[in-house]
């Protein structure tokens, strides 16, 4: 069910047009993800309401696929079952994708505090803290380990960056630690950063300053960039947004699809590669 918050009209549907070799117009609109966390519900939700064309309009999901949601595996099924059908769509490690790597190659048990959300991810696999005597018991399909292992830190194209946890100000991602990119949470990026548009996740919108914000669950737009992880609570949604028209699309677990327009809150777009 979509409810409507703010009409969408026909003016509001601003997508690419590329020319192809055959001369044949191709329509494409982009649009970005955040934080899943487990939430498969969530995401079919929006599969079903957006109103894109799912097998070629460029998706961005913002990494986070997995911990803390009851169906992690599911998501990263659906999430692998759609690349395979769309060459346009990009998926970005995030820092719980990390953990779960370098739990599996290295043994380290971060994934696996509680705080962390990896133990859920783990019952989803069918494997409980308690059974385990090594990490080595972890028994991970071997395609979502791979694909897991594949994902890029950043990407960016050319209306924007997208990037899971933020960037440094002055610094283009190429050149940046990749922990950084997949767990950074510094105020000099959120309230300072105008450089290039640049969507980002990882910390829920509602832990972000509150300038950039209008309501609770709201999406965080400050300067040149736009915050959308919108989980981390009980009843809360899954943000998508068209870049082109900045309409924002919510799923929740009431069943409810919220739509919002946001274009008046677009930011200029940049044609800086980063902020001076």
């Amino acid at each position: 069910m979509i409810n409507f918050a703010a009409a969408v009209g026909a003016e509001d549907t601003e997508i690419l047009i590329w020319q192809s070799w055959e001369g044949i117009i191709i329509l494409m609109a982009t649009y970005v993800i955040g934080d899943i966390h487990g939430r498969l519900k969530l995401l079919d939700q929006l599969i079903q309401d957006v109103p894109w064309d799912i097998a070629r309009d460029k998706i961005v999901f913002l990494g986070d696929l997995i911990d803390r949601g009851a169906d992690a595996p599911g998501v990263v099924n659906r999430v692998m079952e759609l690349v395979n059908r769309n060459p346009n769509i990009v998926v970005l490690s995030g820092n719980h994708e990390q953990m779960l790597l370098d739990c599996l190659a290295y043994g380290d048990l971060q994934w696996l505090i509680p705080e962390n959300g990896g133990l859920a991810t783990l019952s989803a696999y069918g494997f409980e803290l308690d059974q385990l005597k090594d990490v080595s018991d972890i028994k991970i399909p071997p395609e979502h380990v791979e694909f897991i292992r594949g994902l890029p830190f950043y990407h960016e194209d050319e209306q924007a960056i997208y990037v899971h946890a933020g960037l440094v100000p002055g610094e283009h991602p190429s050149e940046t630690d990749t922990d950084v990119l997949v767990w950074t949470r510094d105020l000099d990026f959120f309230k300072g950063y105008d450089g290039k548009l640049c969507f980002f996740g990882h910390t829920p919108t509602a832990f972000l300053p509150r300038e950039g914000r209008s309501r609770r669950w709201g999406i965080y737009i400050h300067n040149g960039c736009v915050g959308i992880d919108t989980s981390g609570e009980d009843g809360s949604p899954l943000s998508c947004i068209q870049v082109e028209s900045f309409t924002l699309y919510q799923s929740y677990p009431s069943g409810t699809t919220e739509v919002e327009r946001l274009k008046h809150r677009k930011p200029s777009i940049s044609t800086a590669r980063v902020a001076p």
